[in-house]
């Protein structure tokens, strides 16, 4: 009878283990009638950053800190420009049949109400010097500055480079911000930046972008090697900055490509070394001088060489030789490839013309020739290039 009872109490546990480790594995949560606690694990809990360390996070890798290292030095520009003179305003007949209209004695004159354009600067030193666009103060009779921090200044005029549009304006203010000029050599495509400047007149607004395209060049010139961004940039931002990421200048806002007048995210920056090396002639003579040989240049292609049967196949051909120019009196023939002048290699028509272009005018320059197929060098006395002479 015991042996029995014993039989059937085991047999009874063993069903009651089982169906237990049955319910543990199938349905835990049938168990789960007691404390939150018993035998269960406590859980891995991921935590919210509370309102104030999400904020510091976000000013930590944000734009944020660059912003405020920069638009101070960021002001708005205002140019007065006359209107032209009515050719008509001293012809007594003129003023006769339209004397209560323009140029007559109860019109306004012989001129139209002055024209006011806007555009940004950026100030670069403790001593009032500001970069912005020749374009914004071309031909302006009175130049208005004001600060992000309210103060108002007449600017001077320093000078004006049309050929990378860029100009150095002077006010006399004390306390002047500083915007830290950076190194545009280290600028990659890819990296953040920001557009500071005054839109549209809004006030100062700052974009975000990235570098989408470094060395764009323009058919127009060939001493704008633009920093291409699609940080918004609209009327109103020509002469502003361009920063990077941590606030540096690397770029004078400049040019947009767009069929409306507003920002499609392709806009243009000139390189703050450009800039500065504009900023340093304008300082030393109030102008640019840019060397000039006197030559029409074409960019030499792989059949173009072939055709030529030329042994190089890189290089800039000279189609044109100008009478009595520089180049001529040195010896350049119309047929001559260029492959270098100094010791700076050229392959193209930009290259060669800012090649020269560097050159101080009155200067001796050698210059790496080849003649079908003879390598030559030929030395030049380069000139000064003028606005007449820009093509050549």
């Amino acid at each position: 009878m015991w042996r029995k009872t014993w039989l059937v109490f085991a047999q009874t546990v063993t069903v009651v283990v089982a169906a237990l480790f049955v319910l543990q594995t199938l349905k835990p949560e049938w168990l789960r009638h007691g404390s939150a606690t018993g035998w269960l694990t406590a859980p891995t809990l991921m935590q919210v950053a509370p309102p104030g360390a999400t904020a510091s996070a976000a000013a930590a890798t944000g734009y944020a800190l660059a912003a405020r290292r920069a638009a101070p030095a960021v002001v708005s520009v205002t140019a007065t420009k006359l209107a032209a003179r009515n050719p008509h305003a001293d012809d007594p007949r003129f003023k006769f049949f339209f004397r209560d209209g323009p140029g007559g004695p109860g019109g306004h004159g012989s001129e139209q109400p002055a024209q006011t354009g806007m555009g940004s600067g950026v100030i670069v030193s403790p001593e009032g010097y500001l970069l912005t666009n020749h374009h914004v103060v071309e031909d302006a009779t009175e130049i208005e500055v004001q600060l992000p921090d309210g103060r108002q200044a007449r600017a001077r005029l320093i000078g004006s480079d049309a050929e990378t549009d860029i100009a150095l304006l002077k006010i006399d203010l004390d306390k002047l911000p500083v915007i830290a000029l950076g190194d545009v050599r280290a600028l990659q495509v890819g990296d953040a930046v920001l557009a500071i400047g005054n839109p549209f007149n809004v006030g100062q607004t700052v974009t975000a972008g990235i570098v989408s395209a470094l060395d764009r060049k323009q058919s127009d010139t060939p001493f704008q090697n633009f920093i291409q961004t699609d940080a918004a940039i609209n009327p109103g931002n020509s002469g502003g900055a361009l920063v990077d990421a941590q606030g540096n200048l690397v770029g004078i806002n400049t040019a947009i490509f767009s069929a409306s007048g507003g920002s499609l995210g392709i806009g243009f920056a000139v390189p703050v070394d450009t800039a500065r090396a504009v900023m340093e002639a304008l300082l030393r003579g109030g102008s640019v001088k840019r060397g000039w040989i006197g030559v029409v240049p074409r960019d030499l292609s792989a059949e173009l060489a072939d055709s030529l049967n030329l042994p190089v196949k890189t290089g800039v051909l000279i189609t044109g030789v100008l009478q009595d120019g520089p180049a001529a009196k040195g010896g350049v023939k119309p047929g001559d490839v260029v492959l270098k002048v100094g010791d700076k290699a050229v392959r193209s028509t930009i290259e060669l013309l800012s090649a020269v272009a560097a050159l101080p005018p009155d200067t001796p320059a050698t210059l790496g020739l080849q003649r079908g197929a003879q390598a030559l060098a030929v030395q030049v006395q380069v000139g000064e290039r003028s606005k007449a002479q820009a093509a050549r």
